[in-house]
């Protein structure tokens, strides 16, 4: 069994990213992420002073956009047509879940798709479905690129993804099958689940249930991707695998922590990198 390394390899790509970076800034050009935060969700707190800090390591500027809780709708429109105007902003990112009051669809409507680097937007979405060129949430590219990076040959691989988000789930099943992969999307109202898990040989978990995939539904030398990242009583964080089972029967498998999720942040920092080279190739 080998260990995905997520901590290692986002390192590298956050290396990359830094290098790139430096090389734009010496022809004027600096990546800047906007990251706007509506509320006091203590997660989302957490995630955007994660993201602040790495791009500050890459040195990628970040700009901090903190509204209050009672921020209306219109209000929130209007900051992000002020940044979609903004050419010296490369990238527009609004901290999800947002307050009740506000319709999420409408606010990620309105980003520019060119400065959508959560590749939530409509226009993304269906270039990714399209196999075009486009931005792609950070979570599932993530683990594409760990899949490269172990050399993990995709083509003509049964691969099952148990979710279907449209963080995770949907665009995961779409980059999987662009690379040829034979895809099944399962969720919570797929019967005999175990069936289709038992004759994959790739599995990706993302559902939000702790401990969810057993030995028993896993067939020897699979691929094992865990996106779960869920807290216990007792504070330990655990994913959608039962590691300590499934780690025996498994060829590859990722941690948690330490696998998927350090490389969300480092594909963020990426596609911002990407939108601020198209800025400096439409500046030339």
């Amino acid at each position: 069994m080998t260990l995905i390394d997520g901590k290692n390899i986002s390192k590298k790509v956050k290396e990359e990213v830094k290098n790139e970076t430096s090389n734009l800034k010496e022809k004027g050009i600096v990546p800047t992420l906007a990251v706007v935060l509506v509320g006091e969700d203590k997660a989302s707190q957490t995630y955007v002073r994660s993201k602040e800090k790495a791009c500050e390591l890459c040195g990628i500027k970040s700009l901090a956009f903190k509204l209050s809780q009672n921020t209306t709708q219109d209000e929130l429109l209007k900051l992000i047509k002020k940044l979609n105007l903004d050419k010296e902003v490369d990238g527009i990112l609004v901290q999800l879940p947002l307050p009740k009051h506000i319709n999420t669809n409408d606010i990620l409507k309105e980003i520019d798709p060119d400065k959508d680097v959560d590749g939530f937007h409509a226009i993304n979405v269906g270039k990714l479905v399209s196999g075009l060129d486009g931005f792609v949430p950070c979570t599932p590219l993530g683990v594409m690129r760990l899949f490269k990076e172990y050399d993990i040959d995709l083509n003509g691989k049964n691969a099952v993804v148990i979710g279907r988000s449209n963080i995770v789930g949907k665009p995961m099943a779409n980059l999987l099958l662009n690379a040829n992969a034979t895809v099944t999307i399962t969720h919570s109202k797929t019967k005999n689940l175990e069936h289709f898990t038992k004759n994959a040989d790739i599995i990706v978990a993302a559902i939000g249930k702790p401990k969810f995939l057993k030995a028993n539904m896993v067939k020897d030398s699979a691929i094992i991707i865990d996106v779960g990242i869920n807290r216990l009583d007792d504070g330990s964080l655990v994913g959608d695998v039962d590691f300590e089972e499934v780690k025996e029967k498994c060829s590859f498998i990722t941690p948690v922590p330490g696998g998927v999720g350090p490389m969300t942040i480092a594909m963020l920092l990426n596609n911002t990198l990407i939108s601020a080279k198209k800025r400096k190739s439409k500046k030339n």
